[in-house]
């Protein structure tokens, strides 16, 4: 395992959180954090789905234009249903690499891996190739999916400002909405029912790939 499969999720995910403060503009810090708190006072956390509830199945393509339904694959075990934002959200590719490496211990466990984003497929593959992801990656396309499970918001103004001129977000998702999902993290039974939640408000925490796992053997 090389030096910086050792470094955890959390410790990436704060090293990126600080050089945002240290580089960013104060205007632009204060937009974003303008955001989280928008996010936090419209309760989107506490009215999303929650443990015990049932998960909406779903078919979305994958980036290869493949249909992929969530209750194929629990047939074969345990879901992890995770969301990022898009290949553009350093907080979302340091994620993914970190659930990549932790692919061949969801396995061993039964456990099978499936990430959800707004992108487009196009963009979707760009992100599948460029972190060298071997797990499903699915195009929620204007957040169909994450709409049923009640973790999407409006972006503030101000942000969805910055995220067009920086990226233009509307041109990683396909729409003008101005929509995002919050980065969630479900364990799904295989009776379909919700076994653990992952959601906050801030788009810069994150699950962590090991409790996750210890979640999942304890479960054994």
């Amino acid at each position: 395992m090389n030096e910086q499969a050792r470094v955890t999720l959390q410790e990436e995910l704060q090293q990126q959180k600080d050089k945002f403060d240290e580089t960013a503009p104060d205007e632009t810090k204060i937009t974003y954090k303008k955001g989280i708190d928008e996010v936090v006072e419209s309760g989107l956390v506490e009215k999303a789905l929650q443990v015990g509830e049932s998960a909406p199945d779903f078919v979305l393509n994958n980036a290869k234009g493949e249909r992929v339904k969530l209750s194929d694959h629990l047939k074969n075990g345990p879901v992890v249903l995770t969301w990022y934002r898009g290949g553009w959200c350093p907080y979302c590719n340091l994620t993914l690499y970190h659930l990549q490496q932790t692919l061949p211990v969801f396995k061993a466990l039964g456990t099978q891996l499936l990430a959800l984003t707004p992108e487009l497929p196009d963009k979707s593959l760009s992100t599948l190739e460029k972190n060298n992801l071997a797990f499903e990656v699915l195009s929620d396309i204007d957040n169909r999916v994450g709409k049923q499970y009640g973790i999407v918001f409006q972006l503030h103004e101000g942000v969805a400002k910055i995220y067009g001129q920086k990226f233009s977000l509307s041109a990683y998702n396909g729409n003008k909405e101005n929509e995002l999902p919050l980065a969630a993290t479900y364990i799904i039974g295989q009776d379909g029912i919700i076994e653990y939640a992952f959601l906050d408000a801030d788009y810069r925490n994150r699950a962590n790939p090991e409790d996750l796992v210890a979640f999942l053997k304890n479960k054994k």
